[in-house]
């Protein structure tokens, strides 16, 4: 029997805080960074990481409009074609030199500011990505009443057009033109909905009319924010040591809540006409000769796997070397599409009823993100019988989904400061997390003032759309054109065993042509489709759209910057400059030695420094 005493609990503290994030279990292959307790914990860490919330609020919305479950066809075959495959060359890569995406492009020295871009525009999306989980909090506790307090209006809602007055950048809504005194100048017509969407604008988010005005914090989402990034510091104060004990949880609950929401939503009258709209009798195969909808799918494909962001390679570089990572790629890449599908039954069957209650059809109620998540699904919970439990059944998958995204947002930024200053931060692993934390909370600030929504819209438009293709189609030339294709299958090939020469060829094609090629045409796409972003009705500023600019070029700027500082740095001709920058660099190679083999033994290394040597020279 275990007794607390004040010495225990202090050295028990002392142990997790300060000592325990620089050591390593027992059983860790790699002493210098630390390993997966389990593969278990691996598995539920990459899980976590790419089911995220575009699979519950955006993929039911593209399914639907593309052809209900005739969209499935374009969605899993984009997922062998590219989705798969650039699973697969990251998870490798990570693995291989046990390395952050800035280090593991010692491959390629050239290309390594594409691994500042990588973490530059991580960083970017865990800022917003935190004012998320944040709002879903918010709703989660909001749900502890009953009613809910978004069941009905706050005022007389007998005429549906309303006038809004601007008071200090807040639009407070008067329900009765005859009561309205405030300047024409100030007044803001618009179309109320539902009441869901009067709490989501006016008290929720307190939302002002535009950019241009700030206004305060609203304190309640500050709070929030704190108290997510409280948890994920928590969460990740021991590094992967602590996080793998969390996603037990925080991995698993949110198919526990869908499977009881599903339950619930399949009893219910409309849920039917709610699903058949979703997959059923919806199902359109002549969606299948449009464009669009291969376009949509491999986007969605690519945004649900969370691909060239960095975290794929973050968790797989703390693997044992010989880890199956083909295999893993293969079930967590088809667990994560199915888990969309899966998720839409869900959805889609309590919004049939909500249907079903206004006397409309499906398509009239469903919308998509923000839209869905915080407006159109809660409104419909509130319809049910007992609307607290399933409300807070609801945000709290929300907020568990979000939460196991930030993870390994947060875990790529510490990791690749880990990697880069090993002395410094190897006993101070608590404080190197709370500190990126700290700042990450207080970079959201922004994100929780009276126009936080219309900061957060900016970010993601700008900061988490296209700019992943940009890095991904560099990635993929850089590994497989600049270090060599055969060379990486090479590299995979230590980890795995030798595999056939038709197993390397479909992965041979896809890597050097297939998913290149995907991944052009949806950029081009994307450009040529480019329209700025707007929250609703409301449009940004120029200033606005010019920050946002000023975002993409944060996150890319990193890759020629940092190409122009090798080329500087290196001797020579501009020739044997590039062709030095363009071949690996000395400190390429598997983490520990009894991994390097012959390929990578030091006296291989030894020799090829005295040839690059020799080349700078010439």
């Amino acid at each position: 029997m275990l007794i607390y005493t004040r010495d225990n609990i202090l050295q028990l503290v002392k142990f997790c805080f300060f000592q325990q994030g620089s050591r390593v279990a027992d059983g860790d292959e790699n002493t210098g960074r630390g390993n997966w307790t389990n593969k278990r914990e691996y598995i539920l860490s990459m899980i976590g990481y790419a089911i995220g919330l575009g699979n519950i609020w955006r993929f039911p919305y593209i399914a639907y409009k593309n052809g209900g479950g005739a969209f499935l066809i374009p969605y899993f075959v984009t997922l062998f074609l590219c989705g798969i495959p650039f699973f697969f060359l990251e998870n490798a890569i990570g693995q291989f030199c046990s390395q952050g995406p800035i280090n593991m492009w010692r491959a390629v020295p050239i290309l390594q500011g594409v691994g500042f871009s990588m973490v530059a525009m991580n960083t970017f999306v865990s800022i917003y990505y935190n004012v998320i989980v944040a709002y879903s909090l918010y709703y989660m506790f909001a749900s502890f009443q009953f009613p809910l307090p978004w069941s009905s209006c706050f005022s007389n809602c007998s005429t549906m057009s309303i006038v809004s007055c601007s008071v200090s950048g807040v639009l407070v809504a008067n329900w009765t033109q005859e009561n309205t005194t405030c300047p024409s100048s100030d007044m803001i017509t618009a179309s109320v909905r539902s009441p869901s969407e009067q709490y989501w604008d006016l008290v929720a988010l307190q939302r002002s009319s535009g950019l241009d005005e700030t206004g305060p914090i609203v304190w309640h989402l500050a709070l929030c924010l704190l108290l997510s990034s409280i948890l994920v510091a928590a969460a990740l104060i021991r590094g992967i040591k602590s996080s793998g004990k969390v996603v037990y949880f925080t991995a698993t609950l949110p198919y526990v809540v869908i499977l009881i929401l599903l339950i619930r939503g399949v009893t219910l009258e409309g849920a039917q006409d709610g699903i058949e709209f979703y997959i059923g009798s919806q199902s359109n195969l002549t969606k299948l000769t449009e464009a669009q909808v291969w376009k949509d799918a491999a986007t969605q494909t690519f945004f649900s796997l969370s691909i060239a962001w960095g975290g794929i390679g973050t968790l797989a570089s703390y693997n044992n070397f010989h880890n199956n990572m083909f295999l893993d790629s293969v079930v967590i890449t088809l667990i994560n599409h199915g888990s969309s599908v899966f998720a839409g039954f869900a959805i889609f069957s309590i919004l049939g009823h909500m249907a079903h209650i206004y006397g409309k059809p499906v398509g009239k109620v469903v919308k998509e993100g923000f839209g869905l998540a915080f407006i159109a699904y809660p409104e419909a919970l509130a319809k049910l019988p007992v609307s607290p439990l399933w409300s807070v059944l609801f945000f709290l998958m929300l907020f568990i989904v979000g939460l196991d995204t930030q993870f390994t947002q947060i875990e790529v930024i510490t990791t690749c400061l880990f990697d880069a200053f090993p002395e410094i931060f190897k006993s101070k692993r608590a404080v190197l997390t709370i500190g990126t934390c700290v700042i990450v909370f207080l970079l959201g600030l922004p994100c929780v003032t009276r126009a936080g929504i219309y900061w957060v819209t900016l970010i993601d438009q700008f900061a988490a759309s296209w700019m992943m293709l940009i890095v991904a189609f560099i990635e993929v030339i850089g590994l497989c054109y600049i270090y060599g294709g055969n060379r990486f299958i090479e590299d995979i090939e230590m980890m795995i065993g030798n595999k056939s020469f038709c197993f390397w060829l479909w992965w041979r094609a896809c890597w050097f042509f297939i998913s290149p090629c995907i991944i052009l045409v949806i950029l081009f796409w994307s450009l040529i489709n480019f329209a700025p972003p707007t929250y609703g009705q409301v449009h940004y500023p120029a200033w606005g759209l010019a920050l946002g600019w000023c975002m993409v070029a944060a996150i890319l700027i990193w890759i020629p910057v940092v190409a122009g500082y090798k080329l500087i740095k290196a001797e020579g001709s501009l020739w044997k400059r590039l062709k030095f920058l363009c071949s690996p660099s000395e400190d390429w190679h598997p983490y520990l030695d009894i991994h390097r083999g012959e390929r990578y033994s030091k006296e291989r290394c030894r020799q090829q420094k005295a040839v690059s040597t020799n080349d700078k020279q010439m």
